[in-house]
């Protein structure tokens, strides 16, 4: 059956503790899960293997205002907006009158913990266990409105494109992914492997808001760079010099200098990455800039760091091939021709601190302001629906002050 929608965020979180999922883990494996403890001062914390600890934080804003929240305050988990189980979500979203969400895993979860589990074959399944929970148990409620992003593991291309496999079957609608394919902070050619893999499975690849990246500045560089200058003769870190001059480093600007200089869109033209959860107004100044850098530039970093020349200017890969995701930007909405109304995409963040929850529309009516409504239905819905392949269509732009 074809759905037809009005408004879906396309960034949301999944911040529910970790024992609502690891019943699903193996037996031999249930000692080194994340779990749930009651805090001295009342609330819960989440603890992984080692003792680590975490609780509080800016999560769990949905519910309250500004003027009464305290990121420290203690939350239980039961008792939370936006923590419960999928009915309870589906009920949030009425209440905002939003009709579906794009869904990520927020920091109650513990996947953080799995992240540094020594045990590698725990690892996998902690990862799969979770997945499995996410998509049969909790999208699998509302699978029209609940769309969750799967989790791969470290380790090899292989392993990752297994998971990625099982999460497309398995119903999750996108993979979200933390670093490149190969573990690195930069491109590798093994990564390859896995966005062909991607395109195969016509499974859409997601990046909340950043992939993670050291400075380049005395430490690991940001590329994988055919020449690497000994000493202290380069004058900067090309990819550094490209993306952190303007200070992008933030919200997906090194990721994005780095797939357009490693010539990633050139070799697989039907990949599209979703950056969510950022700002947008800094992209049509990214996108500029780095043009005039790339021009001034590649000549010497041609020389220095064998880098090859681009076949088109950067920004013209990325405006083909990049989605960007904003939840408040009035002045990106104004840019918004200079980044390309077809390639944003708005999400509430729900239930994170800057979700507007439960007057997101309210909100939105104030940002879409002249706006016309054949270009507010692409950043509220269509555009979304085009990046996750699903069998939809988008309705009419929604009347905003209602619901």
């Amino acid at each position: 059956m074809t759905h037809t929608y009005r408004l879906i965020s396309g960034d949301s979180h999944l911040q529910i503790p970790p024992d609502r999922w690891t019943h699903r883990v193996p037996s031999q494996y249930k000692d080194l899960a994340p779990r749930r403890i009651r805090m001295p001062q009342g609330g819960d914390g989440i603890v992984g293997i080692g003792g680590n600890l975490v609780w509080g934080g800016t999560g769990s804003f949905a519910g309250h205002t500004p003027e009464d929240y305290y990121p420290m305050a203690p939350i239980d988990y039961d008792e939370t907006v936006g923590s419960g189980g999928p009915e309870q979500r589906v009920k949030e979203q009425d209440a905002d009158g939003i009709e579906a969400e794009l869904i990520y895993a927020g920091t109650p979860t513990g996947l953080r913990f799995i992240d540094r589990l020594p045990d590698h074959r725990a690892h996998l399944a902690m990862i799969r266990a979770y997945n499995d929970y996410f998509a049969e148990e909790y999208c699998g409620h509302a699978p029209d409105r609940l769309f969750g992003t799967g989790v791969v593991p470290r380790g090899s291309s292989d392993e990752k494109i297994a998971e990625m496999d099982h999460c497309k079957r398995a119903g999750l609608k996108a993979i979200h992914i933390t670093s490149y394919p190969s573990g690195r902070q930069y491109p590798m050619p093994e990564d390859d492997r896995f966005w062909a893999a991607a395109i195969d499975l016509e499974m859409p690849i997601t990046i909340h808001t950043a992939l993670a990246h050291h400075t380049g500045e005395g430490g690991e560089p940001l590329f994988n760079y055919p020449i690497k200058p000994q000493g202290d003769l380069p004058p900067d870190d090309f990819v550094s010099h490209m993306s952190r001059y303007y200070g992008w480093s933030r919200s997906g600007g090194v990721d994005a200098v780095q797939m357009a200089l490693d010539g990633l869109f050139d070799r697989f033209p039907k990949l599209s990455i979703y950056w969510g959860e950022n700002a947008i107004g800094w992209v049509p100044f990214m996108y500029e800039q780095m043009d005039i850098e790339y021009e001034k530039s590649h000549f010497w970093a041609e020389r220095l760091y064998g880098l090859k020349r681009l076949e088109r200017r950067p920004s013209e890969y990325l405006r083909e091939h990049a989605y960007w995701g904003f939840y408040e930007d009035r002045v990106g909405l104004e840019l918004r021709h200079w980044l390309g109304v077809d390639k944003i995409i708005w999400g509430g963040d729900f239930p994170h601190y800057p979700t507007r929850w439960p007057e997101s529309r309210k909100h939105l009516a104030r940002q879409m302001d002249g706006v016309p409504a054949d270009e507010q239905r692409k950043m509220l819905c269509q555009n979304l629906i085009d990046f996750l392949h699903l069998d939809a269509v988008a309705g009419p732009a929604p009347e905003l002050n209602g619901k």
